[in-house]
C-alpha cells in the first residue's frame, strides 16, 4: 500500500485484464512486467500491500503477528516494545517468514504511530498500556487490531470509540471467538428459538491467580523498566512481573481474569443475547479478592446482569456455575454449552444433529467470519466494520467494568446503557473514570 494513501482510503485491487489494457495503452509489452506485479499466483503486488506495525511483541503479540505474517497482502514493517528479548524473538519469527529480518525496531511507540508508511497498527500490550499508544495510532489515521480488553477503564474504552467515529479507521477487538463457527453456532441457536425461549445465559472464566509479594530486583538491561510501567504507578522491579499470567493478576496493571478472560465469553453472551447494540440495566454482584501478596485483583465473583426484553447473564469464575470454560445458553426446551473447540448440548440428537439447526440453514444468521485477522484485513480493503467493530467491542467490555464495580460497591446498581452511566450511585460513575497517570503520561484528547 502506497505510503502516501490515507488507510481508510484503500482502493480496489484492479483485475489482471484492467492492468494489461493499461500497459497496453502505455505502450509497454506485457511480458517484461513481472508475475508478482500482475498478482499471478495469487501473490499481492507490492504496491497494495497493507504495512503494519506492531506494537507489544510479547507471547501474544507475536502469536497476533504471525497471523499476520501468513497473509499474502500484508508486509509487517515495524515493531515495538521496551523488552530487547522480546524484539530478538520477534525480528527471528519475521526473519523466518520473509527470509529477512528487515523491519524497523523501536522502543517508543510514538516514533511507529508517527510513521506515516504504516497503514495499520496491532497493538498487544499489557492491560495498562492499551489506552494512550492504541489512541495515538488511531488519531493518527492508522486502523487497528486492538488486543483485550479495551483498557482499565470505562472511559478509556469510550474515549477510542470516539477516537474510532471521528478518523473512520477499521478497529478489529481482539476477541478471536467470533471468528469461530461452534461460537456461532451455539449463539444461532440461541437466537431462532431451537432452545425454546432463553432463560438465562450462564458464563464461566478462570479465576485469579494468587502470587506472592515480590521482592525487588535489580533491573535488568534487557528492559525499561519505567517505560514497561508507563503511567501505572511505579513498583519494584521482579522478572515475573513480566509473565502475562502474573501482571494481569495485579491491580497496578490490568483489572484481573473478571476483564482479560472475561471478556472472551462475556463478548459471546452478548451475541447470542441479541445485544450488541445496548447493555444490561441492572448489575449485581459478589466477590472475593486476595488477602495477601502482589496478586491482588480479583479471584472470584458472581455477578448477574439484568436486561430488558433480554434474558439474564450470570457470569462467575470456573467451577462456581457447575461447569468450567465457556458459554451455557439455558431455555426452556435444552441448553447448548460452548468453549473452544467444543460445542455440547442437553440433547444433541435432537439440537446438534438436527439437519434444521445447522448454522448456516437457521434464518436468523449472524455474520460470518472464519478467520479474525483476514476479516480486518479485509474489512480495510472493503471499508467496512470489521466483525468486533470498536461498537460492539465497547459493550461487551463494558459488562467487565461493570461486574468489578458492582463488586466494589457490594450493592445493585442501575445502568443507563443510551447515556452509559449509573443512575443511582455517583461513587460506582466515579470508577468509570480513568486512574490518574504517572508522571507525563497523558490520555489523549479525541
Amino acid at each position: 500500500m502506497s505510503a502516501s494513501m490515507l488507510p481508510s482510503s484503500v482502493p480496489s485491487r484492479p483485475s489482471r485484464r484492467t492492468f494489461l489494457k493499461a500497459m497496453l495503452a502505455a505502450g509497454l509489452a506485457p511480458q517484461i512486467v513481472p508475475a508478482r506485479v500482475l498478482g499471478a499466483e495469487g501473490r499481492t503486488s507490492p504496491a497494495n500491500k497493507i504495512n503494519v506495525g506492531v506494537i507489544g511483541v510479547g507471547a501474544q503479540g507475536t502469536g497476533d503477528m504471525r497471523n499476520f505474517l501468513s497473509q499474502d497482502d500484508v508486509r509487517v514493517t515495524a515493531i515495538c516494545d521496551v523488552n530487547q528479548r522480546n524484539l530478538a524473538r520477534a525480528r527471528k519469527v519475521i526473519g523466518e517468514a520473509y527470509g529477512k529480518d528487515d523491519v524497523r525496531v523501536h522502543s517508543d511507540f510514538r516514533e511507529l504511530n508517527a510513521d506515516r508508511s504504516i497503514d495499520a497498527v496491532l497493538m498487544a500490550l499489557p492491560v495498562h498500556w492499551h489506552s494512550i499508544p492504541s489512541l495515538g495510532a488511531v488519531l493518527a489515521g492508522k486502523h487497528i487490531f486492538h488486543e483485550k480488553p479495551m483498557a482499565l477503564s470505562f472511559e478509556e474504552g469510550r474515549r477510542m470509540r470516539a477516537a474510532v467515529r471521528k478518523t473512520g479507521v477499521v478497529f478489529q477487538f481482539g476477541t478471536q471467538q467470533r471468528s469461530e463457527t461452534k461460537f456461532r453456532w451455539a449463539c444461532e441457536l440461541a437466537l431462532n428459538g431451537r432452545l425454546g425461549r432463553i432463560k438465562e445465559i450462564q458464563v464461566c472464566a478462570p479465576g485469579g491467580k494468587p502470587g506472592p509479594r515480590y521482592a525487588a530486583q535489580p533491573v535488568p538491561d534487557f528492559v525499561d523498566w519505567d517505560r514497561w510501567v508507563g503511567p501505572a504507578p511505579a513498583t519494584r522491579f521482579h522478572e515475573d512481573k513480566l509473565k502475562r499470567d502474573n501482571h494481569e493478576n495485579m491491580t497496578p496493571f490490568s483489572l484481573g481474569m473478571i476483564s482479560c478472560w472475561g471478556i472472551h465469553h462475556l463478548d459471546i453472551a452478548q451475541w447470542g443475547n441479541g445485544a450488541d447494540a445496548t447493555g444490561p440495566r441492572q448489575v449485581q454482584g459478589t466477590g472475593e479478592f486476595a488477602a495477601e501478596g502482589d496478586h491482588d485483583a480479583i479471584q472470584k465473583w458472581q455477578v448477574r446482569y439484568e436486561y430488558d426484553g433480554r434474558p439474564p447473564i450470570v457470569f462467575a469464575q470456573e467451577g462456581a456455575l457447575g461447569f468450567t470454560h465457556g458459554i451455557k445458553f439455558i431455555g426452556e426446551s435444552g441448553w447448548v454449552h460452548v468453549r473452544r473447540g467444543v460445542i455440547t448440548a442437553s440433547d444433541e440428537a435432537a439440537i446438534l444433529r438436527d439437519p434444521q439447526n445447522k448454522y448456516d440453514t437457521m434464518p436468523v444468521k449472524l455474520r460470518i467470519s472464519t478467520n479474525h485477522t483476514r476479516d480486518f484485513l479485509d474489512a480495510i480493503r472493503e471499508k467496512r466494520p470489521a466483525i468486533c467493530d470498536v461498537e460492539t467491542a465497547l459493550r461487551a467490555d463494558t459488562l467487565c467494568q461493570l461486574g468489578l464495580i458492582a463488586v466494589k460497591r457490594g450493592r445493585a446498581l442501575q445502568w443507563d446503557p443510551v447515556a452509559e452511566r449509573f443512575t443511582n450511585d455517583d461513587g460506582a460513575n466515579a470508577l468509570l473514570q480513568p486512574r490518574p497517570f504517572r508522571g507525563d503520561w497523558r490520555l489523549p484528547a479525541v
